[in-house]
């Protein structure tokens, strides 16, 4: 009797309509596959047009081209003899579906509709697709020309059901499914189903991997069988990183993992796995098998085909193993290097420009790039041809090779101290040596004469000189010529992005780098098109806490001593005129709160859901220790205050790293008004009048 079933998951790199590059990464998933003895290949959702299309699903020409990366699939030698599912959108009598297209031997199996939608924080699937809601039914479905030549197939089932192998039976879900209460995999599994597959484009979000691996655990906890989940990697074209984490588990138990962040295009995992165990373990489960004997039945389709072997008892099967997670400094140092990677290659720019000033954020950010020189030495060094290539293309030298990280810095990172009267000479030294142990290029320079032109000119015409509050000035006056400095720094960025290669004789421009944390963003401590404005911005969803944190990482992984100074010096935007020499100036006291605060504060507004009375309820028990009522209405006030009065600024973030779940990104996680009432009158009331109570 044959038992060993042989499968395989895969992480793919899929790129939003790259139809070529993404058929190319699919074969590569299926002949590793293949090779490895697999009998069946799971791919990432959508994996044929690239999950970030967005409203490019509305077009005819995105479901065209699909269809003809199917035809390229099915007509392949390499799919032959073996199951292949993968991802795709599919119109039905009109309406989008979100699809898997599952095909053996040239023949169309079925199409599975996905039927629950995500549709909250990054996700919009119900803008694009309709989610299928008739549970166990199937319909015909009519196969565009182009297909039916192939197959020889006029149509083939559309709808909720399972395959039946002459050895097994599989049921598919699709990413949110898994996440859903009524997951399907508890019917499917009722019913007889032994292997759940599920296809995801999970992004990456702080300390996330562990309720997903716990999800898929927990789904055969219960009700035995075996789980594969297959995912997105890397940046498919916009803020999300999508972390891989491809496995397998039985019984409630892992036993493969992939990786989570990784520069390999494909990874594919492959699993010999003992379909006795999955049937001795639902066999002593009492209220399993009652719940089953009353189980309406799903759909089969019948394949003559196994997923095993004849006489492979000596087959050797897989065992459960301890997932391996990684730390959220490890998170930070991995996750946005992929992804800036991802960006340098496919935007097809010769490396990163970042104004370093000698703070915690401008030195996390450089550190990300460090890593990510490292991710690159690293994966050359293991044989990736493709980071190889991309690699020699960046830096536009076709017998180059990566070897040491600070080299390779050296060649695609300009970092740049932008000095103004200002600024001290203990953030210029931070900067420099911080920039001699990563390898950067380093540029100095001073833009006082910038600043004092562009104030020049204001005088000239106004006949008016604004003056700083130490010289006497008004706060607007004080505000207005800090702004001016931030504002220089980014004109000033950009052009050196532009021509600092140009001046050194090496062909290309740059990225420029933004390094504003989730934070300050939140509050709005940020000059609008200021530094904070730039191409793209690695830590623009990771909070000043997880930064510190990561900074003491780099210090004791990477050896970077002049990160010590760095993370004992007070931050500071260095605007303001020094005293004796020395910097008086401090985010904390010009933002009014600290930034432990500002975290609080921040999952509370988006996590929790707090409006400024509900935030002010829970703070009151929670910093009952520390601060009387009056103490937290006023903070909740001036927190709501400077919230609402820069929430303008969300609306030209720099397109950010999405790392945390309290991210105010005004793109589409985080949708509010950019015009409020400041006073939030009622809402004030309300608290004043808890106040009074308490």
């Amino acid at each position: 009797m044959s038992r060993a079933a042989t499968v395989a998951t895969c992480a793919l790199n899929q790129w939003a309509l790259d139809f070529e590059g993404n058929l190319e990464r699919i074969f590569r998933s299926i002949d590793i596959a293949k090779r490895k003895g697999a009998r069946y290949r799971l791919g990432p959702e959508l994996e044929i047009c690239g999950y970030g299309c967005s409203d490019h699903y509305y077009e005819s020409d995105t479901l065209l081209h699909s269809f003809q990366v199917l035809e390229k699939l099915l007509q392949s030698p390499a799919t032959q003899d073996i199951i292949c599912d993968v991802g795709m959108p599919v119109l039905h009598r009109n309406v989008r579906y979100n699809c898997r297209v599952i095909f053996l031997n040239r023949k169309i199996l079925l199409i599975r509709p996905k039927m629950s939608l995500a549709n909250a924080g990054n996700y919009r699937e119900l803008r694009w697709f309709t989610p299928w809601s008739k549970a166990r039914h199937v319909e015909e479905y009519f196969l565009p020309r182009i297909i039916q030549e192939v197959t020889g197939q006029e149509t083939v089932p559309f709808g909720d059901a399972v395959l039946a192998t002459k050895d097994t039976c599989l049921g598919a879900e699709i990413c949110e499914e898994l996440w859903a209460p009524n997951s399907p995999h508890i019917e499917m599994g009722l019913d007889g189903v032994e292997i759940f597959t599920n296809s995801s484009g999970s992004h990456h979000v702080l300390r996330k991997s562990r309720c997903r691996v716990d999800l898929v655990n927990s789904a055969t906890a219960k009700n035995g069988g075996i789980y594969i989940l297959a995912n997105q990697k890397g940046c498919d074209g916009d803020r999300l990183y999508y972390d891989g984490c491809a496995m397998i588990s039985m019984n409630g138990e892992t036993v493969a993992q992939g990786s989570q962040f990784s520069l390999d295009d494909v990874e594919v995992l492959v699993a010999t796995l003992d379909l006795e165990d999955v049937r001795s373990y639902r066999a002593e489960i009492s209220s399993r098998n009652l719940a089953a004997s009353k189980v309406s039945p799903y759909p089969r389709v019948k394949v003559d085909f196994t997923l095993s072997c004849p006489d492979d008892v000596a087959v050797p099967t897989f065992m459960p193993i301890q997932w391996r997670h990684h730390s959220p400094e490890e998170e930070i140092s991995l996750g946005p290097a992929c992804w800036l990677w991802d960006y340098l290659r496919r935007s097809k720019q010769a490396g990163f420009l970042l104004p370093l000033s000698g703070g915690i954020d401008s030195s996390a950010t450089a550190c990300i790039v460090y890593s990510m020189c490292h991710q690159v030495c690293l994966a050359v060094k293991n044989g990736n041809a493709d980071v190889l290539a991309d690699a020699r293309r960046i830096v536009n030298d076709e017998t180059y090779i990566p070897k040491d990280p600070q080299e390779f810095c050296k060649r695609i990172f300009t970092t740049c101290y932008m000095a103004s009267e200002n600024s001290s000479q203990d953030t210029c030294n931070r900067a420099k040596l911080l920039a001699e142990q990563i390898g950067s290029y380093h540029i100095n320079l001073n833009m006082d004469a910038a600043v004092k032109a562009v104030v020049g000119i204001f005088s000239v015409v106004t006949g008016r000189t604004p003056q700083f509050s130490t010289c006497g000035g008004s706060s607007r006056e004080n505000l207005a010529l800090q702004n001016v400095q931030a504002r220089i720094r980014m004109v000033l960025a950009y052009l050196f992005a532009q021509l600092t290669l140009w001046a050194r004789g090496m062909p290309g421009g740059l990225l420029v780098l933004g390094s504003a944390n989730v934070d300050e963003s939140l509050h709005g401590y940020m000059t609008k098109y200021d530094c904070s404005s730039a191409d793209i911005n690695p830590i623009g969803g990771i909070s000043k806490t997880d930064l510190k944190n990561f900074i003491q990482y780099c210090l004791e992984n990477f050896q970077l001593t002049a990160l010590r100074s760095i993370m004992s010096a007070p931050p500071t935007a260095e605007l303001e005129p020094l005293v004796d020499g020395q910097v008086v100036q401090t985010d904390e006291a010009d933002m009014g709160m600290t930034y432990a605060e500002l975290s609080i504060y921040g999952k509370l507004r988006k996590i929790a859901k707090a409006g400024p009375y509900s935030m002010f309820c829970k703070l009151i028990n929670m910093w009952k220790e520390i601060c009387t009522p009056r103490e937290v209405a006023s903070k909740v006030k001036h927190f709501f205050r400077m919230y609402s009065v820069n929430r303008h600024k969300m609306t030209t973030l720099t397109p950010s790293y999405h790392a945390e779940n309290y991210s105010p990104d005004d793109n589409r996680f985080d949708l509010r008004p950019f015009l409020y009432n400041t006073s939030w009158s009622w809402q004030f009331r309300c608290i004043d009048k808890q106040v009074n109570i308490l």
